[in-house]
């Protein structure tokens, strides 16, 4: 359905000795390093740019809700979606602060939704079914949004965008998260499941029972044999959402776009993507360790480090957001910082590979 490759990588040496020979001592950037050696190999560039960055929020109600699984009613999913049309949720004064421009999708809301010029309308269904008794999309619907995702990523893309980050709305949307983690990474489903929207411990003794109801059941209709594929997996338990953002982020990558990974529930797409195109996290900077259970071994199921750890819980985007002045700055030192030989300083030393030493540590 996609065409991913790796980022080519003969440019590598380049970019690095540009990095290396910066006036600083070689890694003393830190994860702005890699950052800036990673965007200069998706543009295939020594000199990248960051073009019109875009946060693409997608919204989809979950049959699961209804279960208990959230603190939150349903109808609160729909209620958010007003708010970031009105422009006053977290995400949207994170990305008025950082210029980034922001457009929500209805994936699967339940409910009425207004018109308005930053709401693009790609529902498939008012809300998914419970994947207590099956799937909580058809076949089907999945192939639906994963590609009403990338028809997403294609339209920003061809206004001009090059950065593009993915948010989600949907109450129930992190017990979803959690049985993809499960069905995907083999983790034990207690060490998946967290507090979502702020449940106690009651409630996340609540929602473990249901989501080990909704494995069992599973794996009995499987004839107890453990499915691999991950777009049935993504069937039974994802969102329309999940699956939105799994279709954009590949789209994303084919188009050698730069893609930025939030949290929990965007990392949970991000999985099934993986699990379908590797090349995929050649394309990716993950911002921020969340707050919910089980997001760290997530991480570190797909070898990656986030830029960020804030305790953030919040999901709609909210640390792409707030990372993204950290990418811009990485582009920036690669930019308009200049070189040991620009600015007449000695760096033969520093070349030679003293990199345990700091500016600063009067060395």
């Amino acid at each position: 359905m996609f065409s991913i490759s790796r980022t080519d990588k003969r440019l590598a040496a380049q970019l690095q000795e540009k990095i290396d020979t910066k006036t600083k001592p070689p890694g003393s950037l830190g994860q702005l390093e890699s950052v800036a050696l990673k965007v200069g190999l998706i543009q295939q560039s020594l000199r990248p740019e960051l073009k019109r960055p875009h946060m693409l929020v997608f919204a989809g109600d979950h049959g699961v809700a209804r279960e208990g699984v959230s603190p939150f009613p349903q109808e609160v999913t729909l209620q958010m979606v007003l708010n970031f049309l009105k422009g006053g949720a977290a995400i949207n004064v994170f990305c008025r602060q950082h210029d980034i421009e922001l457009e929500v999708v209805n994936s699967g809301v339940a409910g009425e939704l207004p018109k308005h010029p930053k709401l693009y309308d790609a529902c498939i269904a008012r809300g998914t079914a419970s994947y207590l008794n099956g799937a909580a999309m058809t076949d089907e619907q999945v192939k639906q949004a994963l590609q009403r995702g990338a028809d997403q990523v294609a339209r920003v893309a061809a206004g001009g965008c090059n950065v593009v980050g993915f948010g989600e709305m949907g109450i129930g949307n992190t017990s979803s998260a959690a049985l993809l983690m499960h069905q995907l990474t083999g983790i034990p489903l207690v060490e998946c499941v967290g507090r979502g929207t702020g449940l106690d411990e009651q409630g996340v003794l609540k929602k473990l029972a249901v989501l080990q109801q909704a494995s069992a059941c599973y794996l009995e209709d499987n004839n107890g044999n453990k499915d691999h594929n991950p777009l049935r997996i993504l069937a039974r338990f994802g969102g329309f959402e999940i699956a939105m953002i799994c279709g954009a982020m590949l789209k994303a990558a084919e188009l050698k776009m730069l893609v930025l990974v939030d949290g929990f529930i965007a990392t949970s797409a991000l999985l099934v993507a993986q699990t379908l195109y590797p090349d995929v996290l050649d394309y990716c900077v993950f911002t921020h360790q969340s707050d919910e259970s089980g997001h760290r071994k997530m991480l570190g199921h797909l070898n990656v480090q986030p830029l960020l750890q804030l305790d953030l819980r919040l999901g709609e985007g909210s640390g792409v957001a707030v990372a993204y002045p950290l990418i811009a700055s990485s582009v920036a030192f690669l930019n308009e910082m200049a070189s040991f030989a620009d600015a007449g300083v000695s760096g033969e030393n520093v070349a030679a590979g003293e990199k345990g030493k700091s500016a600063g540590n009067g060395n």
